[in-house]
């Protein structure tokens, strides 16, 4: 699988950060009297895999959508090379792409009209230059005999495979992931976790992956961060991660199944 994909050429598409680094500084969100991010600060390297872990309502889509620009409700800032990305001009001069949770693919359109999307509304490239790119990206995650048919057509793991395709014929230097492998079965949660570190390695691409999966997160994050109750318990190797000794964190990655005194009827401690 060989992921490796020429940047554009000419002045009115070339992209000036090929390698992107993103910096968060003091980021709070709250919802109401609700305080969903508590002072976060964090930086992810270029070309990492830096993985969000933690459990249900600690923050994390909040946190993805502040990152991608998609909210600007909360304070703080969001670098991307040292720029702030509430200025449009950075995105003008860099790609970001985002995987949605539910593959967010347009129903009326095909594969290949999902893909080429992009391209033939920013006219980055002639006709057939565009569908060049679009079968070579489907070639590479073995998409092309579903280049016909239509999301409502595919499995759960096809419709993630082309979200993936999407965000990679985009040419981005930054790629956004919302739990990629949620509602998949263990064998596609696992390609998909394959896609994600062997697309990191070839292209070099900076990759923020939220998510639930341990195996995902310990597989292939350079660093994994650990959210809970909006801040951050711990960011570090996967290895130390393992080795951990915070009760919710081994609790999260080890979870204990009992039946005869089950942990949903157990009161909670004050």
């Amino acid at each position: 699988m060989n992921f490796s994909m020429s940047r554009r050429q000419g002045n009115a598409h070339q992209k000036c950060a090929d390698r992107v680094a993103v910096k968060i500084t003091h980021l709070s969100v709250t919802f109401g009297a609700q305080q969903v991010l508590n002072d976060l600060s964090f930086e992810v390297n270029p070309g990492e895999i830096f993985v969000i872990m933690g459990p249900s309502g600690s923050g994390k889509s909040v946190l993805l959508r502040h990152l991608s620009g998609l909210e600007r409700s909360g304070k703080g800032r969001v670098l991307i090379n040292g720029r702030d990305a509430a200025d449009t001009a950075v995105h003008a001069d860099m790609t970001t792409a985002f995987v949605f949770q539910s593959s967010a693919l347009l129903n009326s359109m095909t594969v290949f009209d999902n893909l080429a999307l992009y391209l033939r509304e920013h006219r980055l490239y002639n006709t057939r230059t565009i569908r060049e790119k679009v079968e070579h990206v489907l070639e590479m995650l073995s998409l092309k005999d579903a280049m016909r048919k239509y999301p409502s057509q595919l499995s759960g793991g096809m419709r993630k495979r082309v979200a993936i395709a999407r965000a990679l014929v985009m040419e981005p230097q930054l790629i956004l992931y919302d739990e990629p492998t949620s509602e998949l079965d263990p064998v596609m949660a696992a390609t998909i976790t394959e896609i994600i570190g062997v697309l990191s390695t070839e292209s070099g691409v900076t990759s923020i992956v939220v998510t639930h999966d341990r195996e995902l997160a310990l597989t292939i994050g350079h660093r994994v961060a650990f959210l809970v109750d909006g801040g951050f318990l711990t960011i570090d190797t996967p290895m130390k991660l393992r080795n951990s000794t915070y009760s919710c964190l081994v609790d999260f990655l080890n979870p204990k199944i009992d039946i005869a005194h089950p942990h949903f009827r157990k009161p909670k401690s004050t």
